[in-house]
């Protein structure tokens, strides 16, 4: 039966406007974006099946438009509808970041990037310039790579400090294979990026590597 014959109190959309999004299940916010169901299957069942399927929002999220777009009652629009409100989320997080509050740990920084760069299917290098309070002043990812790694180079990460005029940086990359340990090029790369900052009089405060769900910060273990 189509949710709209339901009782006005279990159909997804009223009930989130009653009890608020928290109280919704995960099929039923699904629901609420797939809009509508098929023949035989309620929007809530397709969304079922998703979350059986795929084994999570998150991995629904971050399937390719192809694979979705071959279940029944989805399409193009409700991809797109997904695809939204998994950018809606990313941009969320990433304005929380410029509100004026200071970092002070290196989890301040992670809970922000990782949900930048945790499902990126390639290598990313990102930086987070910050004033002389260590209040963000501008995010950028600026090197791109393939699944086993990214080309950096201090060069173009130095010219971006000085026109933001930035007083400190914590840099961040990801590793797509999920696993967060810090390889030697790391290491290497650390290295030669903090002694071209140390050249303009600019603290390299952290270096994170973002995992699946975890994150190692080159900080904390006194690698920098």
């Amino acid at each position: 039966m189509a949710i709209k014959h339901w009782p006005e109190k279990e159909r997804p959309r009223e009930k989130l406007l009653e009890k608020g999004a928290n109280n919704l299940s995960d099929s039923e916010l699904l629901a609420i974006f797939i809009h509508t169901g098929t023949r035989n299957k309620s929007a809530i069942d397709i969304g079922r099946n998703l979350l059986k399927e795929y084994n999570g929002i998150r991995n629904i999220l971050n399937a390719e438009r192809k694979s979705l777009c071959l279940h029944s009652g989805l399409g193009p629009v409700k991809f797109a509808l997904l695809q939204a409100a998994l950018e809606l989320g990313k941009r969320y997080y990433s304005e929380k970041l410029f509100r004026g509050k200071a970092l002070t740990s290196p989890r301040d920084a992670a809970d922000h990037l990782k949900h930048q760069l945790r499902d990126q299917q390639r290598e990313i290098f990102a930086v987070l310039l910050l004033d002389n309070r260590h209040r963000v002043i501008h995010y950028e990812e600026l090197f791109y790579g393939t699944l086993n790694g990214a080309s950096v180079h201090p060069r173009e990460l130095v010219k971006k400090v000085l026109s933001h005029n930035a007083a400190a940086v914590i840099i961040a990359h990801n590793h797509p294979s999920g696993v967060a340990e810090p390889s030697q090029s790391d290491l290497t790369i650390t290295e030669r990026i903090k002694k071209a900052l140390d050249l303009i009089d600019v603290k390299l405060l952290d270096h994170l590597v973002i995992g699946d769900g975890e994150y190692v910060s080159l900080g904390d273990r006194g690698l920098l």
